[in-house]
């Protein structure tokens, strides 16, 4: 049985979590800039996996899905920033940037099958 709702997508919740921790890691940053375009970015990758899966057709979705892609190596470019500019430390740098990781090999992997549901001839 296939996923009725983008809430169950664990990519999505692995996406919201790594939201949530980049808020926490920046809370007392005064690089407002900085700040909020690192947060903007890390909403948009959970916003778009979202937004993609309720397009209800395969090419949509997986449009969608690169776009969180991009969006999640925007966050992991900034956090190698923010280790250079001092924001973070290695250590903390280190575990968002792992995070980011798993969740780009995770919706790389959607998107693979995506493509193999439509070379089985699933409804795209």
């Amino acid at each position: 049985m296939g996923i009725k709702r983008f809430e169950d997508i664990i990519v999505w919740q692995k996406a919201q979590d790594l939201s949530v921790n980049i808020y926490e890691a920046f809370k007392n940053n005064r690089d407002y800039s900085f700040k909020d375009q690192i947060t903007r970015a890390s909403v948009s990758i959970s916003n778009n996996i979202a937004e993609g899966f309720d397009r209800s057709t395969n090419p949509d979705f997986k449009r969608f899905l690169y776009f969180a892609i991009a969006s999640n190596s925007e966050v992991r470019s900034m956090l190698y920033l923010a280790i250079r500019l001092k924001f973070l430390t290695q250590k903390e740098a280190s575990r968002l940037i792992e995070n980011s990781n798993e969740i780009a090999k995770m919706i790389s992997g959607l998107i693979k099958s995506l493509n193999n549901a439509k070379k089985l001839g699933t409804k795209t």
